[in-house]
């Protein structure tokens, strides 16, 4: 007689208590689907700015010629002013080095783990960019069989 006895809130409770939980599976299988595709343009961001990066060091490896006649390590290049400091550490998920030896230089980029990218690129004093032909200790698996050597595109 005048009082509520709450039957309606308890019934609205346990709808709504049965609808989320029915939407969790939809969710999962949202975020199963969104969270690979979210890793693969990452990696292939990585890539486009690794291969961008070794432009960088190419057109470095240029001028320092010029300048000093031979082409200088990543240091030189750094002390130099023709490349930034960040390229002493990883840059997008990628490892920089560059190895003299006499008249030619090569440049690499390999990437620092599997997740941050599929493929190593390498660069020489023709400035061609090309996947990575030895795989380092770090990250065997992110080097493409069968591409080894080939030019980016």
């Amino acid at each position: 007689m005048g009082r509520l006895k709450g039957e309606g809130m308890a019934l609205a409770g346990l709808i709504m208590g049965y609808v989320s939980v029915a939407f969790i599976p939809v969710i999962l299988i949202i975020a199963a689907i969104a969270i690979p595709s979210l890793l693969r343009s990452r990696q292939a961001s990585n890539e486009s700015a690794a291969v961008a990066n070794l432009r960088t060091i190419n057109t470095a490896e240029v001028t320092y010629l010029s300048s000093k006649g031979s082409y200088g390590s990543l240091t030189n290049l750094v002390t130099a002013g023709l490349l930034d400091t960040r390229f002493t550490g990883p840059v997008s998920g990628y490892e920089f080095a560059i190895e003299v030896t006499g008249l030619d230089y090569r440049a690499t980029a390999t990437p620092t783990s599997i997740n941050t990218g599929r493929y190593g690129f390498y660069s020489m004093a023709e400035a061609v960019i090309r996947y990575e032909t030895a795989p380092s200790a770090r990250c065997r698996p992110c080097f493409p069989a069968g591409r080894s050597g080939d030019p980016v595109r």
